[in-house]
């Protein structure tokens, strides 16, 4: 999902962003990858050649990115918040053994319907993650 400086920047423009450098890299790099980063990841990818960002930064960053709608907060374990730059509805798998997170289409698992709910509960969204053992760590355990 990597995208050009001009286009990231138009993205962040047009979502009424200012273009900080700091904005602009952690955009660019949620952009760049699949891992649904923690903060401390970021921080970490971001500062590597060269220490530029805070980890406050970082944070105001992701809220100032969150709040436009150009990335969500993912909460797949207690206390630990991951970022995606995929905001499109889909759904994620989480590797109880290695911790690997990987999407999953929308269209990959079954509608939930709600006509179940109680009344006066009024579903808008939801997401499911599903728990288990990614392939290599299965094959791990049977070698």
């Amino acid at each position: 999902m990597s995208q050009s400086t001009d286009a990231i920047v138009q993205t962040l423009k047009a979502k009424g962003l200012r273009v900080t450098p700091q904005r602009f890299a952690v955009y660019a790099n949620l952009l760049s990858r699949n891992d649904h980063p923690t903060v401390e990841q970021l921080l970490v990818d971001l500062n590597q050649y060269c220490p530029v960002s805070s980890q406050a930064t970082i944070y105001s960053s992701l809220q100032a990115l969150r709040a436009a709608g150009l990335i969500r907060e993912v909460l797949l374990e207690a206390g630990v918040s991951r970022y995606d730059a995929i905001v499109g509805p889909h759904h994620h798998f989480h590797c109880q053994q290695c911790g690997t997170i990987e999407d999953i289409g929308w269209d990959e698992l079954p509608v939930v319907k709600f006509d179940r709910l109680r009344a006066g509960l009024k579903a808008q969204t939801y997401e499911i993650t599903v728990r288990g053992y990614c392939d290599r760590c299965s094959q791990a355990d049977s070698e």
